[in-house]
């Protein structure tokens, strides 16, 4: 295996003109892909069979937020692992095993396994989703980070469009047994081959320079990576600002997504939410993309500011939105904002604080993150049915967005000074 995988990165390294990097943004955009499809979008789906075919729909309602918390605690053991050994190991490792867990889905017939399923299967899936893909994608890029993480993180909304209808259909007409063993096969081919064939854990284990710069004059390879010690970065007035503000910002934009489906059935019908939910999705990933070049050229803390307030506005439209015009643009405005603003986190902790320790720091963040995903969902329904409709509790997540808004704005400059020593 070793010599196969090496075998592939010397073919691909000798491709004229690619700088590797990009395929390790490939190999990330599959992965990514992947794990969300199956695992992040696929959880609401999943419930909804365990629900009609065995379970209260009130006996697992507590399922997904099991899983987020899961991921979030286990994503700070990730970014340990991914600076200590070869981060490709460490995502096909955590894809076979998450593999193998998803195999037994269909044997689930009992309400603690079903709470274990999605906490085992949580930590597993931090080992090859958001915390190493994007620490891989931080090491191979410096200038392009913007575009290249843009690119990677398409494969979030991807995965959504394409797996998670999929997955529907094969329950659907296959039964949670038979499509468990479906969906661990292909969780496993999404994940693993590119892991092992494709990613290499930093340009310096291929003796490239970072952003493909060409080779110092005498021959040298650049030194370890620079950045602020973890110590230093979490006590840092930024760290805590940028952390605190994407509770609220995902907690806002998890809550809405979760939702949305519904508001548009009960407003019009469930042919237009599915077509409501598809434009969301597409206009995820053309505002992704063409924020990524945006970054190149604006300044991030004023893009993130602009973006935030970007969230509040959707989602104060979508509140008040009636009839098939206004839920479409609704959907377009927030849906730009939504591939925006989950890509700017990993951008702004690796440029305030280096590469020194980023995927432990991501991890930390990204963990307190997980408080507000978890969250979102229940807030907009527990306000859903206690003012009696979704205007109120979409105002209350275009509230939320407002308070990460007004946190960051006081989070201080983005860039820090990197200490002389520990």
């Amino acid at each position: 295996m070793s010599h196969s995988s090496s075998l592939v990165g010397r073919t691909l390294t000798q491709l004229r003109g690619v700088y590797y990097g990009w395929w390790v943004v490939a190999a990330v955009f599959v992965t990514m892909a992947t794990t969300a499809g199956i695992g992040f979008y696929n959880l609401s789906v999943l419930l909804g069979a365990f629900s009609e075919e065995r379970f209260d729909v009130s006996e697992v309602s507590g399922a997904t937020a099991t899983f987020f918390l899961a991921s979030g605690f286990a994503g700070m053991a990730v970014g340990r692992l991914i600076e200590i050994y070869d981060a490709r190991y460490v995502v096909a490792i955590s894809g076979a095993l998450g593999a193998l867990v998803f195999a037994f889905v269909g044997s689930i017939t009992e309400v603690w396994q079903l709470y274990f399923f999605y906490a085992l299967f949580g930590v597993l899936y931090a080992g090859c989703a958001l915390v190493p893909a994007t620490t891989l994608v931080a090491r191979w890029f410096a200038r392009r980070r913007a575009v290249a993480l843009s690119m990677a993180s398409t494969g979030l909304s991807i995965g959504g469009i394409v797996f998670a209808p999929l997955s529907a259909w094969i329950i659907q007409t296959q039964g949670l047994e038979i499509a468990g063993h479906w969906l661990a096969i292909m969780f496993f081919v999404g994940v693993v081959p590119a892991a092992l064939f494709v990613m290499r854990p930093s340009p310096q284990s291929m003796g490239l320079r970072i952003d493909g710069d060409p080779p110092l004059a005498d021959g040298e390879q650049d030194g370890p990576p620079d950045g602020v010690p973890m110590a230093v970065a979490i006590r840092s007035r930024f760290f805590i600002g940028v952390t605190a503000a994407y509770v609220f910002a995902m907690m806002a934009q998890v809550g809405a997504l979760s939702h949305q489906f519904r508001l548009v059935t009960v407003r019009e019908d469930a042919a237009l939410a599915a077509i409501a939910v598809s434009v969301l999705a597409a206009s995820s990933i053309v505002g992704r993309l063409l924020g990524g070049f945006a970054l190149s050229r604006l300044p991030i803390r004023t893009f993130t500011l602009a973006f935030m307030a970007m969230q509040a506005v959707g989602l104060t439209a979508f509140a008040f939105a009636e009839g098939v015009v206004a839920l479409m643009a609704s959907s377009v405005l927030f849906g730009v904002t939504v591939g925006n603003i989950l890509m700017l986190q990993p951008l702004l902790l690796g440029e305030a604080f280096g590469l020194r320790d980023y995927g432990r720091i991501f991890a930390l963040s990204q963990m307190f993150g997980t408080v507000g995903v978890a969250a979102g969902p229940a807030l907009v329904g527990v306000v859903y049915d206690l003012a009696g409709g979704y205007s109120p509790a979409y105002l209350a997540v275009a509230a939320a967005s407002v308070v990460a808004l007004t946190i960051f704005a006081v989070s201080g400059a983005v860039r820090q000074p990197a200490p002389l020593t520990d």
